[in-house]
């Protein structure tokens, strides 16, 4: 095998933020000097590089002299340090309406899952997976999110399963603090999450063919035309670890934490949290 040096493009002030939360959390666990392979700083940088191009983690961890369980273990450790660090929401609201931010963008994101075994009982009183997910025909977590209008997240909420419904999700996610903000920062979805309450304002539909302007679903949270801004392709820009990350990190229980790490790491990167 050959090796070969590759450049980490991400600010060193980073790496120094995630190498203080992992010594933190080893002066808690009480881990003894020298015990571990990697220091604090190169355990930052080997995780870093897993997020900035989510490649193959065995081949990564033998590139720190790190074995493939070891590796494992040590971006599960950084995803948690950074896990936690997730800012709540009245913090964040608070923040982003001293900013002046004119709105906000309701929408989630389908992340793949494996090791999905979970049954529910359906409607129809037919047994299904209770993470099969109807939107993509495959098994997946469904990731709320709300965003500026930037596209940068201000809040990702865990990950519910699959066949959760776009508006059930909001409704169970979206609390009652968000509600005293909607008057100063209406938020803005698709027409998945119609009826999703007061302050959420989605596309006006098109009347159908044969019907008049009545046919309009009037209506005060759907009479929006600013309701039209798309989220989607934003949550996927500003989420690259949840686009590919490999099937070992995709289980249910994963796939929210590296949602809410890479959250962080964002949120670091444009200078809202430290």
């Amino acid at each position: 095998m050959v090796s070969y040096a590759v450049m980490l493009d991400v600010p060193r002030e980073l790496i120094f933020f995630v190498s203080r939360l992992l010594a933190a959390r080893r002066r808690q666990i009480g881990t003894r000097k020298g015990t571990r392979r990697l220091g604090c700083y190169k355990q930052a940088v080997f995780a870093l590089a897993w997020f900035r191009d989510t490649g193959d983690l065995p081949r990564l961890g033998r590139g720190f002299g790190l074995s493939q369980s070891t590796a494992y273990r040590y971006l599960d450790e950084v995803i948690e340090v950074l896990a936690d660090r997730v800012p709540g929401l009245a913090e964040q609201l608070e923040r982003a309406l001293a900013g002046g931010a004119p709105d906000l963008i309701l929408d989630g994101k389908i992340a793949g899952t494996d090791r999905c075994r979970e049954k529910t009982v359906g409607r129809k009183g037919k047994t299904t997976g209770l993470w099969y997910a109807g939107r993509t025909h495959d098994f997946g977590g469904n990731i709320p999110a709300l965003f500026y209008p930037s596209g940068v997240p201000l809040r990702v909420s865990d990950v519910l399963p699959g066949k959760v419904h776009d508006l059930a999700a909001a409704r169970e996610n979206v609390p009652g603090m968000l509600r005293p903000f909607c008057d100063a920062m209406p938020v803005l979805a698709d027409v998945g999450y119609e009826g999703a309450g007061r302050g959420v304002h989605v596309p006006v539909k098109k009347a159908r063919r044969g019907h008049g302007a009545g046919h309009r679903y009037p209506g005060p949270e759907r009479a929006d035309p600013l309701g039209a801004l798309p989220g989607r392709a934003r949550f996927r820009a500003a989420d690259p670890a949840m686009e590919n990350a490999p099937a070992c990190h995709r289980q249910p229980g994963r796939i929210g934490l590296i949602a809410r790490a890479a959250f962080v790491l964002v949120l670091f990167e444009h200078k809202m949290i430290t």
